[in-house]
């Protein structure tokens, strides 16, 4: 388990969260390398090398509580595939198919021209671009 957590301690106090041993590990593990995706499973096998005790269901907690606290995004690929990206600002996804690996798409890159007439009595929230990719084997 990586020896110093005090730089987390900060960030999850700041998102109005009690900093314990597993938020600290959970942090420290999804911030320390700059922007990600990943998801609770591949989570919880890294943080198991930690020698924490940490069942699934706990990242699994952990990683809603931080992204209801703004600290991540959660992107969902499909019903069976969600991935919690440490980057929170809008941008839109690649996704490779063949590997699922989900890669950020800087907003700049893509223009929308329209987006469609809105019902009465909503606004947009925000428009998230996925673009699917595989592999092609003739290419």
């Amino acid at each position: 388990m990586p020896d110093d957590f005090s730089s987390y301690e900060a960030l999850i106090r700041a998102a109005g969260l009690r900093p314990t041993k597993q938020r600290m590990a959970l942090a420290s593990a999804l911030f320390a390398d700059g922007n990600r995706h990943i998801t609770a499973e591949e989570l919880h096998k890294e943080v198991s090398s930690y020698r924490l005790p940490l069942s699934l269901a706990t990242v699994y907690n952990n990683l809603h509580q931080f992204t209801k606290a703004g600290l991540l995004r959660e992107v969902i690929v499909d019903s069976s595939k969600t991935y919690f990206d440490t980057n929170t600002s809008p941008h839109h996804h690649l996704y490779y198919e063949n590997e699922g690996r989900l890669e950020d798409i800087q907003s700049d890159n893509i223009r929308l021209r329209q987006l469609p007439e809105l019902p009465e009595g909503v606004d947009i929230s925000s428009v998230d671009i996925f673009v699917r990719v595989r592999s092609n084997p003739t290419g």
